[in-house]
């Protein structure tokens, strides 16, 4: 059809966008300092898949929040992209995170605590205070919001 737009992507957050097209009296310092700091915080969910001890999400949603007060186009990739994306808009949405991404984060902090634990060190200490850690990140995990589907 001639005249037909492409339409937009149905993940990027039309509000969001519409929020930093209105906040354009922005200095050009503070949006290169959100876009330095939303980019810094992908890098670091990106660890955060490999590395069990760095979570994941909170870095993403902050990213998200970066992005959206400096770049609409940063924004709306993270907002597309196909492992990230979901995360930022069931968190946005519902205040939730998968069920899965809870229950595999769960389990690899237990099992990274508990080899770090069994191998890593013989100081009692240091294995009371891996303990600790890992007792408060597996409460922290449990306790947020989950969404079954």
């Amino acid at each position: 059809m001639e005249g037909a737009r492409p339409q937009a992507t149905a993940s990027v957050d039309r509000d969001a966008v519409r929020l930093v097209a209105d906040e354009r009296e922005r200095s050009r310092a503070s949006r290169a300092v959100f876009t330095g700091l939303g980019g810094t915080c992908v890098g670091l969910a990106v660890l955060g898949v490999f590395l069990p001890l760095l979570p994941t999400t909170p870095f993403l949603l902050l990213a998200a929040a970066c992005f959206a007060r400096s770049s609409p186009a940063h924004y709306g990739r993270l907002l597309a992209h196909p492992r990230f994306g979901p995360l930022i808009r069931d968190w946005r949405a519902h205040g939730t995170i998968p069920r899965r991404a809870k229950i595999l984060a769960v389990s690899l902090v237990i099992a990274t605590f508990a080899s770090s634990i069994a191998f890593g060190t013989s100081e009692a200490w240091l294995r009371a205070l891996l303990g600790a850690i890992g007792a408060a990140l597996v409460v922290y995990l449990v306790r947020l919001p989950t969404r079954s589907a």
